[in-house]
């Protein structure tokens, strides 16, 4: 039984959401930053860690703008 990567406790068929190659449980995949609660899918990935792509992964991992 494959365990999620948040938690560490066992994902169940009918609890489980996978995404970034992993198990998790619906209510376990959270953006890193905020823990907004993420869809399937539905979000950015860095160095294996889920982010929302709003405003999250655009603040801490997009390009910056110029500053004068």
């Amino acid at each position: 039984m494959p365990k999620c990567p948040t938690c560490d406790k066992e994902v169940y068929f009918a609890e489980k959401v996978m995404s970034l190659g992993k198990h998790w449980h619906r209510g376990c995949l959270r953006c890193t930053n905020c823990s907004k609660v993420l869809c399937s899918g539905n979000h950015a990935e860095h160095d294996g860690k889920p982010y929302c792509h709003i405003p999250c992964y655009a603040t801490l991992f997009g390009p910056k703008g110029f500053r004068g």
